[in-house]
Formats: structure tokens, C-alpha cells, sequence
């Protein structure tokens, strides 16, 4: 049970108390904790758009969270895995919606050399109760409360007072981190920043403009949030901000040479902000379980590149009897031509670097070109292109485990001697081992291995493709799998089946049976480019709202 350490005080009291952090229980946080407060007036339901301001980077919303919730725990990943299904009825009908407004860097020194950059954004979450005031007044003071004062670490100090027709809150933690929140009827706002709260507190009072004038967003929401558990929207200043952050993480992550990073961080943020204008998000229970569907809008340009490029070949060869059963996910790319769609994607990247209203940085892409090559190394190839123009269609790529360490890929070959000419670190003028039917050539180190059996080539991790060798002797193929309906029937550019761990959701929202309770279960993702650019459909058992109910038991 939540501790009750928040005693209600006399709405005039300006005096601080200190809170305590004892018989704190993680998510049943802003989930089990609500039902203190729902006690339904029946209202109408709220647009919470008009609610926030008209500048949002990224809006998340769902119309009822009650059947949000029941949904994940109506799953059978869920009721297999927890000791018993929680009752969310009491929460049926609240609407809530979250409104991030801004990104904030910031960067944590681990050693010397090295430190960890951590991005945080800065929100405001709205939920109507459709309740009466003295409940959502009793919840921000003790159950949101609580939530704050376990996230801040204890000891985390309140400040109430009446303030504009509402009630405000803030509390203070040691180290001078705040929460803000603000209860006016029915409604509770919360925020982890002070000017974002009051930005939105002014739309809500109508002294500014709201989220509904977003034409485009009314427009893909119209269209796509009809029956859905969830809708989500990243306006074009949001994709922005995002491509800034995922330039100087992607920076950090791929060198440590400071030019390299410096070039990625610029040229990398260009390319999408060019590229994507931007995308919404749905989340809808079917028979099959929770589907996302992603559907981002690329600029003009782009589209008229990839959708004429990105296209799937007719007939797939079905390469999967090469690759084991038990492998933690598998992804096919079906395209008519590999060399083609990569040079399309190619040339958008080095136009986009640019920008349309901008010369061509030839620089740029010539770096693009360059660095392009290194995203195969994985599988010791060192020429992409001219690896792709020696492929079939099919291209198959498997993670052995779920670290990601043993990859793996399998190709139809076209072109045998072109393909070892593309291919690092591999001596093929060297006698091949022979294993079974297959040539098996590898690197000096013996990391790499490539194996040509008939007329297919199986290049990756050594051991990964010794597996993959034994596999059709053995019968335990992913073609002879269950999973191999999910790829005959799609007709996808790039489809993937693979395993995933459902635990932190289910502690999120109950309690396991036992600890050791291994949990994964399957989920599919198809990608397609349409006229309007990309659309990605995932199908699993708690889908994203599962791992957005993750991040409040953290």
C-alpha cells in the first residue's frame, strides 16, 4: 500500500513539510494510486488538445485509461506472467495527455576520459478526471506527491497554496530539483518545469493559442486515432530537436575522433530534419495482440526517391531454412534492387545534408559515401555497393543472441567472385574449409566467417554461421518454424520476427509469479514506404504503451 505521509493541510498554510519515502510501491504509483479520485461525474469528454500550447514538440494522448490499461493486462503474456490482474475499472473514462515543450541536455562525468550524456525533456501532463475537485486535489498531494518524492529520492519538501481558481503545488527536492503541478476542477496538470506549467496554464485559461490549431495534426489524427488506445504526434520543431539529439548521441556512440564526431553531429541532424516533416503514432488492440503503427511523413523529395526505389521484389526465395530456429530475431529485406534502393538512400542522404534551399555540399557527400561502407563492417564487408549489385533480392540478417554481438546474414548470390572481392580481412585464394557441402573462408583473428553453400552465402560471426550451416541437417530451421507464416505472408520491403522481455512491464503493472521467471515473448514489424514516405506496423503483446508504463516504475 502507498504510505500516507501526505496529510491534507488548511488551504491558506504556507509551510513546508518534509515527505518520506517508507512503504513506497513503484507504478501502482500514478496507476492504483488514481483510483482514489475517480468517482466519475459522467462530463463530456475533454479535447485535451485545446488544453496545450500550440508549439508542442511531441503530444501523446489516450482517451480513456482505464481500457488502456486493462488491455496490457488482459494479455496473455501479462496473466501467464503476474501472480493476478489488477482491476483498472475505476479509471474508466479519464482522459490524459502529455505535451513534451522542449529538451534539455545534460552531462554526467563517469571517469577522466569519459562521460554520460542525458537527455531530458520537459513536459506537462494533463489528465480530466471527469471527477469531483476534492478528489484530484487529494491525488496531487498524496499519490502524485509520493510519486515525486520517490523519484527526487526523499525527503522532498511541499509548497501549497491557492493561486489563480486553482490550487498550485511544488515540491523541492535536496538537490534543488522541482515538481510543479496545478489542480483546477476536475483537472490536474504536472510538469518538471515551472514556465512549461504556466505556459500551459494560460492556454487552458485561453490567454493563448492551443495545440488544436495544428491543421495537419487534426488532420492525421482524424485520421488515424479513431478507435485507438493511444495517439501520438511529433510536430516538424519536434522532429527538429529530436534529429539535434539523435546527431550528438549517434556522434558518441560511433567514434571517439573528434572530427568524425563533429561531422556526424552536424551532418546527421540535416539530413533528418530534410528528410522527415512529421509523424504520428497509434496503438490499437487486436486479435493478435497491441499494433503500433508508426507513419512518418518525408518531404516530397524524398518520397519521390524511395517509394520509387524502396520497392519489395515478387517472390521472395525464402532464405530462412539457412538460419536456426532459436535465433532472438531475424529480419528479411525483400527489394527489388539491393544496389538501387541503396544508392537512393544514399542520394537522399547527400541531398538532404544540404537542405533543399541549399548547394549541394559535395564534401559532405563524399564523407556520406565513405562512412556508408562502415555500416556493414558488422558482417566483415568493406564495399557495400558493390557487395549489394552481386546479391539476389532477398537479404536475411539474424541476431543470435540479445546482446546483438552474434549477427549474422544470408544472400542469394548473383555474383560469387564480385562478392569476395567485397569482403575484408578474407583470403579466398586460400584452400577453403570445408564444412559439409559449404566453402568456409575467415578472417586473420577468425571472428568473421563467410560460407558458400550452393547458391547462397551466410557471412557473419563465426560461430553464428556454423550454426546457421548445421541447421537445415538438424530440421530446427526459421523456416520451418512458427514464425516463418508471419514472413510468407507479408509482402513488406523489411519485416522482422524476434523475441523481446516483457518483465519490466509486468512489474510495472503487477507482480511476477517468481523471479525466475523468464519472460519473452514474440512480436513482428513490417516497414513499407507509401506516397506520403514511411509506415511501420508492429504487432506484440504490450506494444509502446507497455514501455511508456515501464519508464513510471524506474
Amino acid at each position: 500500500m502507498v504510505s500516507q505521509v501526505f496529510q491534507r493541510r488548511d488551504a491558506q498554510t504556507q509551510g513546508r513539510k518534509v515527505l518520506s519515502t517508507k512503504n513506497f510501491a513503484p507504478l501502482r504509483l500514478c496507476v492504483l494510486a488514481l483510483i482514489l479520485m475517480f468517482a466519475a461525474c459522467g462530463s463530456k469528454p475533454t479535447d485535451l488538445r485545446t488544453l496545450v500550447p500550440a508549439d508542442t514538440l511531441v503530444y501523446l494522448e489516450t482517451p480513456d485509461l482505464g481500457q488502456a490499461l486493462t488491455t496490457l493486462t488482459d494479455a496473455r503474456a501479462f496473466r501467464d506472467a503476474a501472480k493476478q490482474q489488477p482491476d483498472f475499472s475505476a479509471l474508466k473514462g479519464v482522459q490524459t495527455a502529455v505535451a513534451v515543450t522542449g529538451f534539455e541536455a545534460s552531462e554526467n562525468q563517469v571517469t577522466a576520459e569519459n562521460s554520460i550524456l542525458n537527455f531530458k525533456p520537459r513536459f506537462v501532463a494533463v489528465a480530466d478526471t471527469h471527477t469531483w475537485n476534492r478528489y484530484a486535489l487529494r491525488f496531487a498531494e498524496n499519490q502524485l506527491g509520493e510519486f515525486v518524492n520517490e523519484t527526487y529520492g526523499g525527503e522532498v519538501t511541499l509548497d501549497e497554496a491557492d493561486k489563480n481558481g486553482g490550487r498550485s503545488f511544488v515540491w523541492t527536492a535536496k538537490d534543488g530539483r522541482r515538481a510543479f503541478a496545478f489542480v483546477t476542477g476536475s483537472r490536474v496538470f504536472f510538469s518538471n518545469d515551472e514556465a512549461a506549467l504556466e505556459r500551459t496554464l494560460a492556454v487552458a485559461r485561453g490567454e493563448a493559442d492551443s495545440l488544436v490549431k495544428n491543421d495537419s495534426l487534426a488532420r492525421l489524427r482524424d485520421g488515424a486515432a479513431k478507435n485507438a488506445l493511444a495517439f501520438g504526434y511529433v510536430a516538424p520543431d519536434g522532429v527538429a530537436q529530436l534529429a539535434n539529439l539523435a546527431g550528438v548521441s549517434a556522434a558518441l556512440d560511433a567514434t571517439d575522433d573528434e572530427q568524425g564526431r563533429s561531422f556526424i553531429a552536424r551532418v546527421l541532424p540535416q539530413v533528418l530534419r530534410n528528410s522527415v516533416k512529421e509523424a504520428t503514432w497509434t496503438a490499437t488492440a487486436t486479435e493478435q495482440g497491441i499494433e503500433d503503427r508508426y507513419a512518418v511523413t518525408l518531404s516530397p523529395e524524398t518520397t519521390a526517391v524511395v517509394k520509387e526505389t524502396l520497392v519489395p521484389a515478387a517472390a521472395p526465395a525464402n532464405s530462412a531454412e539457412y538460419l536456426p530456429a532459436d535465433v532472438y530475431s531475424a529480419t528479411r529485406y525483400n527489394l527489388q534492387n539491393p544496389q538501387i534502393a541503396w544508392r537512393s538512400l544514399l542520394l537522399v542522404a547527400g541531398k538532404n545534408a544540404a537542405g533543399p534551399n541549399t548547394a549541394a555540399d559535395p564534401l559532405s557527400g563524399k564523407i556520406i559515401l565513405a562512412f556508408s561502407d562502415s555500416l556493414l563492417e558488422p558482417y566483415g564487408i568493406r564495399d557495400a555497393e558493390g557487395f549489394l549489385s552481386a546479391v539476389e533480392p532477398e537479404i536475411w540478417t539474424a541476431n543470435a543472441d540479445a546482446e546483438g554481438d552474434k549477427t549474422v546474414a544470408v544472400f542469394g548470390v548473383k555474383d560469387a567472385e564480385k562478392l569476395k572481392q567485397s569482403i575484408s580481412g578474407m583470403n579466398f585464394k586460400a584452400p577453403a574449409e570445408k564444412r559439409g557441402a559449404a566453402d568456409v573462408w575467415k578472417n586473420a583473428d577468425g571472428t568473421i566467417a563467410a560460407a558458400f553453400v550452393g547458391n547462397r552465402l551466410i557471412l557473419g560471426e563465426t560461430e553464428t554461421v556454423a550454426k546457421c550451416l548445421d541447421a537445415p541437417a538438424g530440421g530446427q530451421t526459421l523456416a520451418k518454424s512458427a514464425a516463418a507464416q508471419k514472413f510468407s505472408e507479408s509482402g513488406a520491403v523489411a519485416v522482422t520476427y524476434g523475441k523481446d522481455s516483457t518483465e519490466k512491464t509486468v512489474d510495472a503493472l503487477g507482480e511476477k509469479k517468481s523471479e525466475n521467471l523468464q519472460m519473452l515473448t514474440a512480436y513482428t514489424t513490417e516497414t513499407r514506404f507509401n506516397a506520403s514516405g514511411l509506415e511501420r506496423r508492429t504487432v506484440s503483446p504490450f506494444g509502446l504503451l507497455g514501455r511508456l508504463v515501464e519508464q513510471f516504475d524506474e
